[in-house]
């Protein structure tokens, strides 16, 4: 039987990259020092306590939220910047320099995602990781490879306290 587990060295120089992992003080940093930040939420979000934590980051660092699915609703009376776009139309959008952005000021240079099944943002990340210089934080409970950075594999309620500490830093 041949053992095709061995020797698993790379080659070549070019490859699949995927994202890097980010502690919530570390992710903090890099929201407050983006220049036009965008806080991209899913459908995951109708959970009280996960939109209770993008409340707080949005009105924290003051970021716009791309609300996506059927997320606006619940959005409606929070008090929030928050616009309805298509999850996979604001991925390809972000590829663009020209795009005007949601507000008309320009295209943004760093997009937080949460709130998303994991094999759909994957996708949605893809285009933006492949054919543009944004920088996407995943802070999703599950890691998410097509983002810049992103939180590990966490439970819960590992998640939750991993975005308190976030919004805390902020």
């Amino acid at each position: 039987m041949v053992d095709t587990a061995k020797n698993t060295k790379l080659f070549t120089s070019y490859g699949v990259g995927t994202s890097r992992t980010v502690t919530p003080e570390m992710a903090a940093k890099l929201i407050s020092k983006a220049k036009r930040p965008l806080l991209m939420v899913g459908t995951l979000t109708l959970d009280p306590e996960l939109l209770d934590r993008v409340v707080k980051i949005s009105k924290t660092a003051n970021i716009p939220i791309a609300a996506t699915g059927s997320s606006l609703a619940s959005l409606a009376d929070k008090d929030v910047d928050a616009t309805y776009i298509n999850a996979h139309m604001l991925g390809f959008y972000l590829t663009d320099p020209k795009w005007p952005g949601l507000d008309g000021n320009g295209n943004y240079d760093t997009v937080i995602v949460l709130g998303f099944k994991k094999f759909y943002i994957n996708q949605v990340l893809s285009a933006a990781k492949n054919f543009s210089n944004l920088k996407s934080i995943a802070i999703e409970r599950g890691y998410i490879q097509n983002a810049t950075m992103s939180f590990g594999n966490l439970s819960k309620a590992d998640h939750y306290a991993a975005l308190d500490e976030l919004i805390d830093f902020l």
